[in-house]
C-alpha cells in the first residue's frame, strides 16, 4: 500500500513538473461543432473509399476525448456569445451577453487575459469577423453581441499582439466616428489585407498585427466570413494560413510562451442553412489548422497543450433518414457550398439575362451540385427543381425578385443533397446536444469524461500557470 502511495506520489509530482514547463496554448472552439458534425466527417470520408465505418480525422485522434454541456446560465440552448463567454472565461451568462455576468454588467475576464498578464503573447483568430461572438468572448465585455462597433473598441483596448480574421464586422456603426480599422492603427496595430504573402513580407515586423482578408472578399460576403473552403480559390486567406501566421507572428514577440485561440466559425454557418457537403469541408477545414498547431506540438511535446472544443451543436444533424443506410459518398459531387451557388447564378443572370436559360443552370447544377452527373434524381425531386425554375422565369419576365427566386432553387438544392444522403437536420438553429473536447499535452487528461463548458478555460489556465480570475 505504501509502495503503491509513493508511486503515485511521484507520478503526481511529474505530472505537475511538466505543467509547470508549459509555454505554448491553442484554444480551437469548432462553432456548431457537435460531435455528430465530427462523425458525419469521418463517415464521408470513409464512404469515399468505399467502406462502411469511419476515416478518423486528426482531432478526434488526440490521447483525450470527453463530452462538453453547453446549457447558458438563462436557456437550455446557448447561442454563440454565451457559450463563447463559458469556453473563454469559465463563467455562464445569458443567452447575447459578451464576457459580462447574466446581470449583463459585471465584467468577467477570460483566458486570453489571464496569460497576457502571466507574460504570454496572445493571438485571436477566426473564419468569421474579428469582433463576432466567439472572439470577442476572448476580449470583448458588453451586454449584447450586436454591439459590434462597441466590441471592435474593446479589441483595440486589449493590447493582444495578433487578431486574424476577415475583417471588423459593420466597422462603421457610429456616425460621425472614426472607423474601427483607424481606431486599432491609432491603439497600434498593423492592419495587413494581402493575405498569407502579405504577411510573409510585412508581418514579422509589426508592433502588434491584425490580419485580414481582401477588400474584394469582404465587399462581396459582406465583412462576415472568408469564403467557404468549398468556394475558396488560391488567393484566398485561409484558416490553415491564419495559423500558421500566428503562431510564426506569436514566438517572434519573444515573451513568455503564447496563447493562440483559433475559431472554425463557419462551420456553424454551414449548418445554420442545413448545408450538409459544405459543413463536412468546413469540419475538414478546421482539421487542418489543428494539424499545423500539431505540427508545432511535436517539435515542443513538453511545452505544449492543445486543447479543441465547441460553444455548441447547430443544426441538431443527424445521420439517418429512416432505411438503415448512409449515403454520404453522394457529397463528393457538392463542389460549391450552396450560398456560392446562388451568388454565382445570380452573376450569371445580371451578366447575361438573354442566356440565362434552363439549359444555363442545368449544367451549373449538374457541375456544382452533381445533379446529373454521380447524383441522380428522383422524379418528384427534379419536379421540385423545375418549379424552381419556373419561378425564376416568371420573375425574370415580371423583371421582379428575380435573386430571390433563384435563392429558392439554392435552398431546394441543398435539401436535395440531404436527402440523397440520407441527413436530417432537426432545425436551423442550435441544440442542446453534446460536443467534444479533444487535447494532447501534459495535464490535458483532465478534459476526459464529461464535463461543463466552464471548466475548460480556469483547467487550461492551471496547466499553463495563468492566474483564473
Amino acid at each position: 500500500m505504501k509502495q503503491r502511495f509513493l508511486s503515485c506520489l511521484v507520478a503526481a509530482f511529474v505530472s505537475l513538473a511538466a505543467m509547470a514547463e508549459v509555454k505554448y496554448v491553442f484554444y480551437f472552439i469548432g462553432d456548431g461543432m457537435g460531435v455528430n458534425q465530427i462523425n458525419v466527417t469521418e463517415t464521408y470520408l470513409a464512404a469515399i473509399k468505399g467502406k462502411i465505418g469511419f476515416e478518423p480525422i486528426l482531432m478526434s485522434s488526440l490521447p483525450v476525448v470527453g463530452l462538453v454541456n453547453t446549457y447558458s446560465a438563462t436557456n437550455g440552448v446557448t447561442d454563440s456569445a454565451a457559450g463563447g463567454t463559458a469556453l473563454a472565461c469559465g463563467k455562464k451568462t445569458k443567452n447575447g451577453a459578451i464576457g459580462v455576468l447574466e446581470d449583463l454588467q459585471t465584467p468577467c475576464t477570460s483566458i486570453a487575459v489571464w496569460a497576457q498578464k502571466a507574460g504570454a503573447a496572445v493571438g485571436v483568430a477566426t473564419t468569421v469577423a474579428i469582433t463576432h461572438a466567439t472572439p470577442a468572448s476572448f476580449y470583448g465585455h458588453q451586454p449584447s453581441r450586436n454591439m459590434y462597433y462597441e466590441l471592435g473598441q474593446d479589441l483595440c483596448r486589449s493590447g493582444f499582439d495578433f487578431f486574424a480574421g476577415c475583417d471588423f464586422h459593420r466597422p462603421n456603426t457610429k456616425e460621425g466616428e472614426p472607423s474601427l480599422r483607424e481606431q486599432a492603427k491609432a491603439a497600434g496595430y498593423t492592419i495587413l489585407t494581402g493575405g498569407y504573402k502579405e504577411y510573409e513580407k510585412k508581418g514579422r515586423k509589426a508592433d502588434k498585427l491584425i490580419l485580414l482578408q481582401s477588400d474584394y472578399q469582404n465587399e462581396k460576403l459582406g465583412s462576415d466570413h472568408l469564403p467557404y473552403a468549398l468556394d475558396q480559390d488560391k488567393n484566398d486567406l485561409t484558416l490553415e494560413q491564419i495559423t500558421r501566421a500566428g503562431i510564426n507572428y506569436l514566438m517572434g514577440k519573444q515573451k513568455n510562451g503564447f496563447f493562440f485561440q483559433i475559431e472554425g466559425g463557419m462551420i456553424d454557418y454551414a449548418c445554420h442553412r442545413n448545408d450538409i457537403g459544405n459543413a463536412i469541408n468546413e469540419v475538414l477545414d478546421f482539421d487542418k489548422a489543428i494539424k499545423v498547431a500539431y505540427e508545432f506540438y511535436q517539435q515542443h511535446p513538453d511545452e505544449t497543450i492543445i486543447v479543441i472544443s465547441a460553444d455548441h451543436e447547430t443544426g441538431g444533424l443527424v445521420m439517418g433518414k429512416g432505411p438503415y443506410e448512409l449515403h454520404t459518398d453522394l457529397l463528393r459531387f457538392q463542389h460549391k457550398s450552396t450560398d456560392e451557388l446562388k451568388w454565382m447564378l445570380g452573376e450569371q443572370y445580371k451578366k447575361a439575362p438573354k442566356k440565362f436559360t434552363w439549359a444555363a443552370v442545368e449544367k451549373v447544377l449538374k457541375e456544382q451540385m452533381g445533379f446529373g452527373a454521380g447524383i441522380q434524381l428522383t422524379d418528384k425531386q427534379q419536379e421540385r427543381i423545375q418549379r424552381r425554375w419556373n419561378a425564376i422565369e416568371k420573375a425574370m419576365a415580371d423583371n421582379d425578385k428575380v435573386q430571390d427566386r433563384i435563392n429558392d432553387l439554392g435552398e431546394t438544392t441543398k435539401h436535395i443533397l440531404s436527402e440523397v444522403a440520407l441527413i436530417s437536420w432537426a432545425s436551423g438553429g442550435h441544440s442542446n446536444g453534446y460536443v467534444p473536447v479533444y487535447a494532447i499535452g501534459p495535464g490535458t487528461e483532465v478534459f476526459q469524461g464529461r464535463i461543463d463548458n466552464i471548466e475548460i478555460a480556469p483547467a487550461m489556465a492551471k496547466i499553463a500557470g495563468y492566474k483564473a480570475e
